[in-house]
């Protein structure tokens, strides 16, 4: 296909917030050393296999930009950032441990894709904001044009925009499809613009 678009998104490596225990969301956390040994572990692999991109495009926040300069160092590729693939804004939560979140905030049983993920206080993204925004933010990667890519950024995000490529829609809490990306996993998809169609070609979901 002579303007395929082929695109990589990738999930940061492991992040201190993972070791705290705490919501991460928009909590800035860094990644830990063992999120770093993850990442090597990931480019060099790569490198091995002679995969390259044209560009890396990184979420803003610490542990995927941080993610994202690893691999580019790596294979010496450069790397832009979009803050379109910041990871699920959920409002208040964001840092607290997830008892004392539950006690502050608690959420009902049943939270409908369209509302805010804080529902006892209107704060945060509801799931279709986030797909929304993941729309817009593969959008942005598409129109690039023909090429190779690397999206570097977060689980939430990384899955708002598989379901647009399935064309699937946001489901309420616990239900629908879920692509679980562990630290440093990946899916590589491709899309085919003369056609409309999306290539799920590879997923490794964790690191080896």
């Amino acid at each position: 296909m002579a303007t395929e678009i082929r695109i990589t998104l990738m999930r940061h490596g492991r992040s201190r917030a993972d070791d705290e225990m705490v919501h991460e969301g928009r909590y800035d956390s860094p990644l830990t050393d063992v999120g770093r040994a993850q990442v090597r572990s990931r480019a060099e692999g790569w490198k091995s296999s002679g995969a390259t991109f044209d560009v890396i495009v990184a979420s803003t926040l610490v542990r995927a930009s941080e993610s994202a300069a690893i691999v580019a160092e790596a294979l010496g590729v450069p790397v832009e950032h979009d803050p379109d693939w910041m990871e699920l804004d959920n409002g208040p939560v964001a840092g607290l441990p997830f008892d004392v979140a539950a006690e502050k905030y608690p959420r009902p049983d049943f939270v409908n894709p369209f509302q805010p993920y804080a529902v006892s206080t209107g704060e945060g993204e509801s799931r279709w904001d986030l797909v929304g925004r993941a729309a817009r933010a593969l959008q942005s990667v598409i129109r690039r044009g023909q090429g190779s890519y690397l999206v570097v950024a977060h689980g939430g995000v990384l899955n708002a925009a598989m379901y647009c490529t399935l064309g699937s829609f946001p489901s309420p809490r616990g239900g629908g499809v879920e692509f679980d990306f562990g630290d440093a996993g990946f899916a590589d998809i491709s899309y085919d613009p003369d056609e409309d169609r999306w290539t799920i070609r590879e997923m490794s979901l964790e690191t080896d």
